[in-house]
């Protein structure tokens, strides 16, 4: 006897699946670099984050904007996105979490919290992810985990968003994670492009070195 399809022809329903891009931080370890707007071979990390979530079929995306606001909302003009702004993106990065998941538009089977500053997640990367949150047996939050280290993007089903929702200021994806370890699924894998990310000016050089890559830096901004 064959396998029984479900929706679509595949093994597994159609998930709505929505995202939150974390665009928001001073870039302090930097100098006060907008990170999102560091180009890889020409092409701003944020774009780059953009065109990797069309590719994986996310049906709604919310940018959100911090420091060097304007900047951010002009590199993602023309792209059919949410923007949502953190006034108080100097704060703490788990603000900028909620404020993503109160400007998503209904309700959404899984959702990616990403790091627009990570240079080497593509549509693969993130397709593995929701393969990985598909497949689970247990957990609500997927958290991918390159040689015992937590990477990024995580996903988070509906349970995991409505907490970090309604949740008070102390508490985001990281706090669920480190207080509520039955929570989260691990996710063990050797793809160490969930482990990439930028934060210092050492960071873009090494990975220029390592790849023969062209990586420019934008002008620091002191506000946003």
């Amino acid at each position: 006897m064959g396998c029984l399809l479900k929706q679509g022809g595949g093994l597994y329903p159609r998930l709505r699946i929505g995202a939150v891009l974390l665009a928001a931080g001073e870039g302090r370890r930097m100098g006060g670099v907008a990170k999102p707007l560091i180009k890889l071979q020409g092409v701003p990390l944020i774009t780059r984050q953009l065109v990797a979530m069309s590719g994986a079929g996310v049906d709604e995306v919310v940018v959100v904007t911090g420091h060097a606001r304007g900047a951010v909302e002009e590199a993602v003009r023309g792209y059919t996105i949410t923007l949502a702004h953190n006034d108080a993106y100097a704060e703490d990065q788990q603000r900028s979490v909620r404020v993503g998941l109160a400007a998503l538009d209904g309700a959404f089977d899984a959702v990616f919290v990403a790091l627009a500053d990570q240079p080497l997640i593509g549509a693969g990367d993130l397709t593995e992810l929701i393969g990985a949150f598909k497949k689970r047996e247990r957990g609500h939050i997927v958290v991918p985990i390159v040689g015992g280290e937590r990477g990024n993007p995580i996903l988070l089903d509906a349970l995991a968003q409505a907490r970090i929702r309604e949740s008070g200021i102390n508490t985001g994806c990281r706090q669920l994670i480190e207080r509520e370890p039955d929570l989260v699924y691990k996710y063990e894998t050797t793809n160490a492009r969930y482990g990439a990310d930028l934060d210092t000016v050492d960071d873009v050089e090494e990975l220029a070195r390592r790849t023969g890559w062209r990586l420019e830096l934008p002008v620091p901004e002191v506000a946003g």
